[in-house]
């Protein structure tokens, strides 16, 4: 196994860092191998917000729903999707914007923010640090949106948690391979068993580590996605400017 898929293979999403600053020229370097990712059409439809100010930090980990890991590390960064740079770009060549208005470009522009977030997990683990990436700033878009002075025509989809670790995170299993990767077609008649065995799985890994609140994957999922579980999105990126009716 390469150096790479090795440490790709080996992700854990670490949620104790310590008190301990990153070189500016390490970060330098992982903002770097984001900046160069790619994006649809090279729009470069993404931008980043370095957050290293410990109150503004502990004001993300209250906004995030009290995720104390955001406010423990040194570095949190918002990854933008940010269509006011493309929109400002057409303008200075007499140019109306008007991709926006499509649901297509919400999903072109959350696919490169995917891509660039990816990209920061990557080569920050490269350094030895440790990495969450947070979702919970969806929770409340509109303070992450004033917290951060963010233009129109942009949206804070996901940030990342970037720090030295302090208390290692476990690997957490998989449902089986079988249940992601399909030969040809979807594979859906392989579905239920690879659940079934992998809630046994789950359970076996709480009961590893020490966990008696875990719940199977089924029951957790459930716990989340039996509600709309960030629903002032919509109402924010409308707000935004954004149109989804194309």
């Amino acid at each position: 196994m390469n150096q790479t898929i090795e440490l790709l293979t080996s992700h854990r999403s670490e949620r104790s860092y310590l008190d301990k600053p990153i070189p500016e020229d390490i970060l330098a370097s992982i903002i770097k191998a984001a900046h160069l990712a790619p994006t649809s059409m090279n729009s470069q439809q993404v931008s980043l917000v370095v957050t290293r100010d410990a109150r503004r930090r502990a004001r993300i980990a209250e906004l995030a729903g009290g995720q104390p890991w955001i406010a423990q590390a040194p570095i949190f960064i918002t990854i933008v999707l940010d269509m006011h740079k493309t929109c400002l770009g057409m303008a200075m060549n007499g140019k109306q914007q008007v991709a926006h208005e499509s649901i297509e470009s919400l999903i072109s522009g959350s696919t490169d923010v995917g891509i660039a977030l990816g990209a920061l997990m990557i080569a920050a683990r490269s350094y030895g640090l440790g990495i969450v990436p947070i979702g919970g700033i969806r929770r409340d878009p509109k303070a992450m949106i004033d917290l951060l002075q963010l233009p129109e025509l942009t949206f804070p989809v996901a940030g990342i948690v970037i720090g030295y670790v302090d208390i290692a995170a476990q690997q957490k299993p998989r449902l089986p391979l079988n249940s992601f990767c399909h030969d040809e077609r979807y594979r859906g008649e392989l579905l239920p068993e690879a659940i079934e065995q992998y809630d046994k799985t789950l359970m076996a890994y709480w009961h590893h580590i020490g966990r008696s609140n875990g719940n199977n994957w089924s029951t957790n999922t459930a716990n989340y996605y039996q509600n709309i579980y960030y629903p002032n999105v919509l109402s924010t990126i409308q707000q935004q400017g954004f149109k989804l009716d194309k």
